[in-house]
């Protein structure tokens, strides 16, 4: 009996030694699944968490343009955002960031759907069309936002040429508190259409055409399967464009600031522009509440953000 137990334990060594395998190459694997990430941390960190913090650390602090340079702002708290709050351009600049982000996003997502219907016919010229409609995506946003400004210009602008051929006097669209709004809203929409035009027509594809082909036979008329059918099966798709339409939306500046630069009077000035103004805008800048203007968006942001994940959820 002793032979076989001295038997045995040799015989069981090669096995343990078989079993520490796995976990080398378990931790090899480990390793080398971290080097993979690593390239994605660095960029979330620097691009991303860092100027998140320092944004937020700019907006804790009370910066001149001295202490920017040699860091030694002292702290603050929330005297900056407190400073936002009361200033008078707080109100007109948050009622006109609600209005440009809720308005473009509702003409671009309906425009944008009625021309993905359209062209999910697949008529002739079909995809020619929708390369043509995809030059005001494709532009530079400069570009874009300069020939807006030259076609909305109150002397020699097309428009106002045009409205004189009907009989209609010229508008002063971006010279006017009545206007400037109006003609930033505008030219948003014509840049955005494109991308709802695209998501939306690739969430199309996806809908099986025997489900159209049913409905047809069952009688159901045009209005009814977009309805009943286009529209719910749609809503996926749709939700994730709103969501990345509003949070494109809310952060536009460079259109609004080379249109009318936030006027006349703060008429077209959202938070954007307002930071950008506090922040850079100025012979003496005001770091500390333009960074807190900054922030106010990304908590805008970020609350419809989490309304999304909500929806999704409640969707599943």
């Amino acid at each position: 009996m002793a032979h076989d137990v001295m038997t045995r334990v040799p015989a069981s060594a090669p096995a343990g030694s078989g079993a520490r395998t796995p976990r080398r190459r378990r931790g090899a694997g480990h390793w080398t699944a971290w080097a993979f990430l690593a390239p994605v941390v660095v960029y979330l960190v620097a691009f991303y968490a860092y100027p998140l913090y320092r944004n937020l650390d700019l907006s804790l602090r009370h910066y001149t343009v001295r202490s920017f340079v040699q860091g030694d702002a002292p702290f603050s708290g929330l005297d900056n955002y407190r400073t936002v709050f009361a200033d008078p351009t707080f109100g007109p600049a948050l009622l006109h960031t609600l209005v440009f982000t809720f308005v473009s996003i509702a003409f671009q997502f309906a425009i944008g759907l009625a021309l993905a219907v359209f062209f999910a016919q697949n008529f002739r010229l079909s995809a020619t069309l929708r390369a043509l409609f995809l030059v005001p995506w494709l532009l530079p946003l400069i570009v874009s936002a300069s020939t807006w400004t030259w076609m909305l210009n109150s002397d020699s602008g097309i428009v106002n040429a045009a409205l004189e051929l009907i009989h209609v006097d010229p508008v002063n669209w971006l010279t006017s508190p009545d206007w400037a709004l109006t003609s930033v809203i505008i030219a948003n929409i014509w840049i955005g259409i494109p991308f709802n035009l695209v998501v939306l027509y690739s969430g199309l594809q996806a809908i099986p055409a025997d489900v159209y082909e049913a409905a047809a036979i069952d009688g159901a008329t045009g209005w009814q399967r977009f309805w009943r059918i286009t529209f719910p099966l749609l809503r996926p798709v749709s939700a994730i464009t709103l969501l990345l339409g509003l949070v494109y939306t809310l952060k536009v500046f460079d259109i609004i600031w080379i249109m009318t630069k936030g006027g006349p009077a703060d008429a077209s000035t959202t938070f954007a522009t307002w930071s950008y103004r506090l922040s850079f805008g100025n012979l003496l800048p005001e770091f500390g509440p333009g960074a807190a203007v900054g922030n106010l968006l990304i908590i805008m942001a970020l609350f419809f953000g989490l309304l999304y994940i909500r929806f999704q959820r409640r969707q599943a």
